[in-house]
């Protein structure tokens, strides 16, 4: 049986992943960029599903689709898809792929038009290489224990952190000359999410060979997990000269509505903390929420400013995802004094990002199938 992945750019790290995982048990997918026979692959997010549906539909082979926007979906997607695997793909989409050769019922965790069983499976990172032939970053930690109301990572892969060993790492880590990681929050590696193991994080960097880059894309940190401690260990050991993490508001109101699990204080005290090492803030935030205040937005506004004065700032404007709790909340206007400013402040080159158009956002963010 001939098993074939749709390129899709946004979802290169879950090729690599998925295909490491599928070669484990015998199965070797390769890139295709339009769906071949036997079986063809995708892996989607909300921005993207819509680009590929009627593509699916009309495929001439068995189709598999997976991804964030299939797993919170999965019902719409079982209407044009043969399958779709929900949530974590290592486990699920080998045994599937077994089961269709087989002519077998699909296993737990794989919907189909007519129902979907959950799966009863965790996936342990260690149990499954983080890639093979096909090369991607190194995943070190899935899950998260925060509950952000925008986001769909602790619905997709859950509240409890996992992480790979330090030794799995270094033996992939080693194939790189500039090691990058994902993980969602990179100073938590080795903790519940909550309560840091710094220690466990220095033993990881000093494991590593190489130009390591941490605390950047794809393996961002929270504002709160930036110390005088963790900051040092980027210093001592890594190679970037940025810090990447999120804002999201200049609200507390609003982070709190958000289910943050952070304050406005985190995020200046990390700025200053990065500032007074050399280390470029890069902070992230979400402009158009939908219980935002004109006070609010203003408030964020200015936190832009001051973070651009020494900093980056990524601007996004709000949209809601299936599957999380503001799936049905709408998007408020931004103000006319916003869009001003952040004209301005793009074209002096102070920040980046899509206030206008999702697209941006979302077409850089990768998934496990």
């Amino acid at each position: 049986m001939k098993v074939y992945w749709r390129h899709i750019p946004q979802a290169n790290n879950s090729f690599a992943a998925l295909a490491a995982a599928c070669e484990v048990h015998g199965y070797e997918i390769d890139a295709t960029d339009g769906p071949r026979p036997d079986v063809t692959i995708y892996s989607l997010n909300s921005i993207n599903e819509r680009l590929y549906r009627d593509e699916i539909a009309g495929a001439d082979a068995i189709t598999i689709v997976g991804g964030p926007h299939a797993s919170a979906c999965w019902r719409e997607v079982a209407e044009y898809a043969d399958y779709v695997v929900v949530g974590e793909g290592e486990y699920t989409l080998p045994a599937l792929l077994s089961a269709i050769e087989e002519g077998r019922d699909p296993p737990p965790g794989v919907a189909t038009a007519s129902g979907y069983v959950p799966a009863r499976h965790t996936v342990l990172l260690d149990g499954y290489p983080p890639f093979s032939r096909v090369k991607g970053f190194v995943e070190i930690s899935r899950g998260c224990p925060f509950s952000c109301g925008y986001c769909q990572t602790p619905r997709l892969f859950g509240r409890c952190m996992r992480h790979r060993s330090i030794d799995e790492i270094a033996r992939y880590a080693s194939r790189f000359r500039d090691i990058r990681f994902v993980t969602p929050n990179a100073f938590a590696y080795g903790s519940d999410g909550v309560h840091l193991r710094l220690d466990r994080v220095e033993r990881l960097l000093r494991s590593l060979d190489g130009r390591v880059y941490f605390g950047t894309f794809p393996g961002e940190v929270r504002p709160e997990c930036i110390s005088q401690q963790s900051v040092e260990l980027v210093v001592d050991h890594c190679a970037n000269t940025r810090l990447h993490f999120g804002a999201q508001s200049g609200s507390d109101a609003v982070l709190r509505r958000l289910h943050r699990g952070h304050t406005v204080e985190d995020v200046t005290r990390a700025f200053d903390l990065c500032r007074e090492h050399g280390l470029v803030p890069v902070v992230d935030f979400i402009l158009g929420l939908p219980f935002e205040s004109d006070d609010d937005q203003r408030a964020t506004l200015d936190l832009v400013k001051t973070v651009t004065r020494g900093g980056k700032a990524h601007i996004h404007y709000f949209m809601p995802l299936p599957g999380t709790p503001l799936e049905d909340a709408r998007p408020r206007p931004l103000l006319a004094e916003t869009e001003k400013v952040l004209g301005k402040l793009a074209l002096d080159g102070r920040i980046t990002g899509s206030w206008m158009d999702h697209e941006i956002r979302f077409f850089r963010h990768t998934s496990h199938l």
